[in-house]
């Protein structure tokens, strides 16, 4: 799971009297609340220890256990690391689904808020009351104080899901599809564009339904023609695309555009027929392996993808067949997840469960393909040229710069370590560059940049 710590870099220079300290869990759409959050807390200066902050806010996931355990166990350490008359807020998916198991466990919480009411924060410290709104928030206009990047934001289009996958709770606390106007996405795109943001990435829990809930079936293709038109963006990309709503018309036009990047990132997870069947995917192999085909012919394509593995009813046979796929098919990235069994999903009360030892052991040989896999993408890379995005310094080391191949999104597709410039020992600014991938060590990319585009 993810987790953004939002701290003293973001912070004002003028020293204030009032601290936060904010940690994001989860996706990238928690991340937006976030950054919605400390929007509305601007009067305060942003800090890295919690025990010197008088608000503590822990944005929390509820996804699957392994991020509810860890959304616990960050409140907990936040409540133990807190100065005397700190407040100690709990806001997020693990908030809204668990509210009152949340309170019993964590009574040191002071204020309690879940998915609906991220605008209202302000009023929340100053009332030190918890709201907890049934509708999500779409950050629908709201001023967000975008963190990580000088460059880079990403662009909420839409909440909740229509889709009913087996194993899936999201529908249960975020609700149903609820698409943001392109109006609305274009006017936060135009303010974001006066503060020198230039390359966005889209997301939504099911990208490619936008629109949908306003009748409308090729609501991306039309938001695509507009931020096309309104000519802010210079690069962007769109995650979390879903394969009972994607068309091969979609994949056409972004691969037309000369802003979205040939980037494809359509969670699969699995490719066994029956497997589909079961986890209610809405669509099947073959109209899996027709996208996936077509995503891949086009020019300078990155298929990104999910797979779960031990879902109830997958035996050794349907695990084959997803292996045997997985090394025809080479996606560009591959991230694996064991099944996690959540209350109030179809999947929760099914029988032929997979024992957690034969998960563990599917995900190994899953594992060692990808290794592979990856080992010899890296390897083609070496030595050729990439427009880069160079976000910075990097996290890794201040003594190197961090760049992302304009396709890739931030975060999850990798960063080329720049240790090297043809621009001699001028500092290098946030931006757009050439860059040559020169090695590979230990699993790291190193690069040097070739010229500012």
């Amino acid at each position: 799971m993810d987790r953004f710590f939002l701290g003293s870099r973001h912070a004002k220079e003028t020293i204030l009297n009032k601290k936060l300290h904010l940690i994001s869990l989860g996706c990238t759409k928690n991340l937006v609340d976030s950054e919605v959050m400390l929007g509305k807390l601007k009067d305060y200066e942003v800090i890295d220890d919690s025990s010197l902050a008088d608000v503590i806010i822990v944005n929390t996931c509820g996804f699957i256990q392994s991020a509810k355990e860890e959304s616990v166990a960050t409140i907990l350490e936040a409540s133990a690391s807190r100065k005397k008359g700190a407040l100690l807020v709990a806001s997020g998916c693990l908030s809204q689904r668990y509210k009152n198991e949340l309170k019993e466990l964590v009574p040191e919480i002071d204020i309690i808020t879940g998915v609906g009411d991220y605008d209202k924060i302000d009023l929340m410290i100053d009332s030190k009351k918890g709201l907890l709104s049934s509708k999500t928030y779409l950050a629908d206009g709201a001023k967000r104080l975008v963190t990580g990047s000088k460059i880079h934001a990403y662009i909420k289009v839409s909440e909740g899901c229509n889709q009913n996958c087996s194993f899936c709770a999201i529908p249960t606390f975020k609700g149903r599809l609820q698409s943001r106007s392109i109006y609305s996405i274009l006017n936060e795109i135009q303010d974001l564009g006066v503060s020198g943001y230039s390359d966005f990435t889209f997301i939504a829990q099911d990208s490619s339904s936008y629109l949908k809930d306003a009748r409308s079936d090729e609501g991306l293709i039309r938001l695509i023609d507009e931020v096309e038109k309104q000519g802010v963006a210079k690069t962007a990309r769109i995650l979390y695309l879903y394969p009972s709503s994607v068309t091969l018309e979609l994949i056409d036009r972004i691969n037309k555009s000369k802003i979205f990047q040939n980037y494809f990132d359509m969670p699969i997870q699995h490719i066994s027929d029956s497997m589909l069947k079961i986890m209610r995917r809405g669509a099947g192999k073959s109209k899996h392996i027709e996208l996936l085909e077509a995503m891949k012919k086009t020019q300078g394509s990155f298929v990104r993808s999910t797979i779960i593995v031990g879902h109830p009813g997958e035996n050794e046979k349907e695990f084959g067949e997803l292996l045997e796929f997985l090394e025809s098919f080479v996606f560009d990235r591959l991230n694996i997840f064991a099944f996690s069994a959540e209350e109030g999903t179809l999947a929760f009360k099914m029988k032929d469960k997979v024992p957690s030892k034969l998960i563990n052991k599917r995900i190994n040989i899953v594992n060692k393909i990808i290794r592979r896999q990856q080992k010899k993408i890296q390897e083609e890379m070496l030595h050729k040229t990439y427009p880069v995005v160079l976000e910075g310094k990097s996290q890794v080391s201040e003594y190197f710069y961090g760049a992302r191949d304009i396709r890739w999104a931030p975060e999850i597709d990798g960063e080329i370590l720049i240790n090297d410039s043809d621009l001699g020992e001028t500092a290098l600014d946030s931006g757009y560059y050439e860059a040559m991938l020169s090695e590979i060590k230990s699993g790291l990319m190193f690069g040097k940049i070739i010229k500012k585009l």
